[in-house]
């Protein structure tokens, strides 16, 4: 019994010319995997990544040493031993594990975790629906999206949009030149530097700088190795402390304790750095030094 049928692919709605050609290589339906397999083949990258948007992961499992390809559009799960290297897209319904690199064209897309023993890098975005590991770097030029919890051991870059839905730790440096947004806390070894606005939910914590062009928020505390620098607003929930300046942009102020009942501002509202802030709207100034 096949998994894909006539009726069945055309209830879901493809374009024209995609039903079109299931109907003349597939007339009498195909199983789900070797329909995928043999789109991509034929170059049809985008319609096998739309009939695994429509029809879903499985369980299956395709175990291989290395993966060099065009494009690899996989229903279940990739457990490769070692790189993966594909031009355009790979994609697993469920997890990719990799022993060494990581590298495509397009983008990287795995339904659950991503874990790789190399570098991972795509010249498009990488979207994973569960956690990120890697025992080396990442780097993206387009959006990076997370859906779960990641470690980097060295250093992350990416071009677009980060949004990080659980904790992150990183043990090298995070540029982004766009905005990022995180769901809990943001660990950087190194410094943070960012185009964009940089939101989290929980507390920020950087071994260097922290450089934002846009607002900086964090709802509990911000603590940098260096200078805190923003060409926006510098808002914490709870304490704010650097160990060079805390400077915020042209017109905005610099808040820390936005959380903390007042009573408790001596404790848990702390700001400290090289010199007092200008503009510092809330919290409780307790003079030089990280704390």
């Amino acid at each position: 019994m096949t998994d894909l049928t006539r009726n069945f692919v055309k209830a879901k709605r493809p374009c024209a010319e995609g039903f079109r050609w299931f109907l003349r290589t597939h007339q009498a339906g195909g199983d789900y995997q070797p329909v995928l397999d043999a789109l991509v083949r034929d170059g049809r990258v985008d319609d096998a990544c739309w009939l695994l948007d429509q029809f879903g992961p499985t369980d299956a499992v395709l175990a291989v040493d290395a993966i060099e390809a065009e494009a690899v559009v996989f229903a279940g799960r990739l457990d490769v031993r070692g790189p993966i290297e594909v031009d355009s897209i790979v994609r697993a319904g469920r997890s990719i594990r990799a022993g060494g690199g990581i590298r495509a064209g397009r983008a990287i897309v795995a339904g659950e975790d991503l874990h790789a023993g190399g570098a991972i890098r795509s010249a498009g975005t990488l979207e994973v629906g569960g956690d990120i590991s890697t025992a080396c770097g990442i780097e993206v030029d387009g959006a990076l999206r997370c859906g779960g919890k990641m470690r980097v051991e060295w250093d992350l870059a990416c071009g677009g949009p980060l949004v990080l839905a659980d904790a992150v730790r990183i043990g090298g440096a995070l540029e982004a030149r766009d905005t990022i947004a995180c769901g809990k806390s943001l660990h950087v070894g190194g410094r943070i530097e960012s185009i964009g606005d940089v939101r989290v939910a929980h507390g920020i914590e950087a071994g260097d700088a922290i450089r934002c062009e846009a607002h900086l928020e964090a709802g509990w505390g911000i603590r940098a190795r260096g200078p805190i620098v923003a060409g926006g607003a510098i808002r914490a929930g709870e304490s704010l402390l650097a160990e060079d300046e805390i400077r915020a942009g042209d017109g905005y102020g610099v808040y820390a304790g936005l959380v903390v009942r007042r009573e408790a501002w001596e404790a848990s509202a702390q700001v400290r750095a090289r010199v007092h802030p200008e503009r510092l709207m809330s919290g409780w100034w307790a003079g030089d030094g990280p704390g």
